[in-house]
């Protein structure tokens, strides 16, 4: 069916050579974001955008590519309630959920936030390669796989739109990666170019010839999960891939003509709008009566250069004074020296996912605090490098402050592991230093690490000791040890395997304390806070150079 569509292309190229005339095209007019990541006071901006793009370009779809969760005040106060407040104002035609749509998934109540946030639009969310039906909270919300007349807060592998007198299919896909990046919980992720192919072949059976992937793979990211790149290369039948997830600024369409092996295929046409609503993405695409894209223009309108929408912004300021309130509320402490949050990509030679850091280490400390208030035998606190976000800055700490460093929301999380495990996690936590992984652990005082970042990986810890009796001691492999962690971590997150073999073994209890309010409390008890690096993690190929 495929070849047949191109060898169709071929057939007609052949024939506009004999004559110029394209009686038949149609084009098809997509509004695209992508990676919003909470920064609700972005759409106002956008909504402006947005009407002067359907003036200039006239009626199209309007999609959104994941990441509408996490990463500012506004999700951590109001959890998506007030994106979805200006998408269903803006008028948004479907959305695919991103990795980050996972992040406050919770072990006893699944996904409760996400599936009100479903409920409450008025669109379609599509995932042909996510299975909802084991996660009780999107019972209500489950569609049909593929639908002609799709229901606003349902959830769809794809559905069919009329635009303009032609028939468009719409799928939506995602990241895989959301297994060790996030927390999916019951929420099944399949492998996308299979389900790329079924849905292809399902809309090619109803008679669809023009199909759109709304995805959150990534424009060029790690291969070995999928990006629209390869999804464009090797599965035949898709035409256009609206993307997100690696934040991607494609300033025009990009068109992919050839397969993996370097033949000639039909074109697929790519447009990813950066991130944080920086951009407002409009695409054209062209396509003949075969409905095999001839052509695709398009740019990236930016937020800034326009005015916000009046009706947008009075809806903003309640949402805006709420968060400046908890922004701006005072926990108590006062912090003595700034405490960076280094990364290798803003240019630091350290980073807080490679190396030891003073905030790490006050992360793991207050865990560590909390975990004795429960129980006093645990021997130490990890904190993934990958959920610390933000630096603090000296002076007295707000609340707005603690949870922009750890946004998520995590929970703490006990577990019984044995010394072997604990040998494990640190060999998976150190196998890419010096280079960054989410996964690297900070940890707490009293625990000290040494490794070599030169050996092989999975044979880098030379040793491993924590505090007991007041001195340090090698952990014994044969030994059950009480760790404390957040539940992203515990449950294999940025693929921590050991600590999810334990907490699948069911040795493991979430106890209650949010990441941030655990911070909290431990410098409001420490009161004049002052972190420094102490020699906790050490690379010996560092120290020795």
């Amino acid at each position: 069916m495929h070849f047949n569509r191109y060898s169709l292309a071929l057939g007609t190229a052949l024939f506009i050579t004999a004559s110029p005339v394209l009686a038949d095209s149609y084009t098809l007019t997509i509004f695209h974001t992508n990676d919003l990541h909470g920064r609700t006071d972005q759409y106002p901006y956008l909504m402006t955008a947005l009407n002067h793009a359907r003036e200039q370009y006239g009626e199209g779809l309007l999609l959104d590519a994941g990441d509408i969760f996490s990463g500012t005040l506004y999700f951590n106060e109001f959890q998506g309630q007030d994106a979805l407040e200006f998408m269903n104002l803006m008028g948004y035609d479907a959305l695919v959920p991103g990795n980050h749509e996972f992040d406050l998934g919770d072990p006893e109540e699944g996904h409760q936030a996400l599936a009100a946030f479903f409920a409450g639009a008025d669109f379609p969310i599509l995932g042909a390669n996510l299975d909802f039906s084991a996660a009780h909270e999107f019972a209500d919300s489950l569609g049909e796989s593929l639908s002609a007349d799709a229901q606003a807060g349902k959830l769809y592998d794809g559905i069919i739109i009329e635009h303009r007198g032609e028939r468009i299919g719409i799928f939506g896909l995602s990241t895989q990666d959301s297994e060790t990046i996030s927390s999916p919980g019951q929420v099944a992720i399949s492998d996308y170019q299979q389900a790329a192919e079924d849905m292809v072949t399902s809309f090619e059976d109803r008679g669809v010839n023009k199909i759109i992937a709304l995805t959150h793979l990534g424009y060029d990211s790690d291969p070995s999960v999928g990006n629209d790149l390869l999804l464009a290369q090797h599965v035949e039948g898709v035409d256009v891939i609206i993307g997100g997830h690696s934040h991607t600024r494609l300033e025009s369409p990009v068109t992919v003509d050839e397969s993996d092996l370097g033949e000639p295929k039909a074109s697929t046409v790519i447009g990813q709008a950066n991130e944080y609503g920086k951009y407002l993405g409009v695409m054209q695409v062209t396509f003949d009566d075969g409905g095999l894209v001839l052509h695709a223009r398009g740019e990236l309108l930016a937020a800034e250069d326009f005015k916000p929408d009046a009706q947008a912004l009075e809806m903003l300021e309640p949402y805006t004074a709420r968060i400046e309130e908890v922004r701006d509320t005072q926990v108590g402490a006062h912090l003595n020296t700034s405490l960076p949050n280094p990364r290798h990509g803003n240019g630091d030679e350290q980073s807080v996912r490679a190396d030891e850091t003073a905030l790490g280490n006050l992360i793991a400390d207050g865990q560590l605090a909390a975990a004795r208030r429960v129980n006093p035998d645990t021997v130490l606190a990890l904190q993934n490098g990958g959920g610390i976000r933000e630096p603090i800055a000296e002076g007295d700490i707000t609340v707005g402050e603690l949870i922009a460093v750890q946004p998520f929301g995590n929970r703490l999380t006990l577990m019984d592991v044995t010394g072997a495990e604990l040998l494990e996690t640190f060999e998976i936590a150190l196998a890419g230093a010096p280079e960054e992984s989410g996964a690297f652990l900070q940890v707490s005082r009293g625990t000290q690490v040494e490794y070599d970042s030169r050996e092989l990986a999975g044979e880098r810890v030379i040793s491993l000791k924590v505090t007991q009796n007041g001195e340090l001691q090698d952990v014994d492999p044969a030994r059950t040890y009480t760790i404390a962690t957040n539940n992203f971590t515990a449950a294999g997150g940025d693929s921590h395997a050991a600590l999810k073999a334990a907490y699948d073994d069911e040795r493991s209890t979430i106890v209650g304390n949010t990441d941030w309010e655990m911070l909290r409390d431990y410098m409001v008890t420490v009161g004049e806070v002052d972190y420094h690096v102490e020699g906790r993690i050490i690379d010996l190929a560092a120290s020795e150079s």
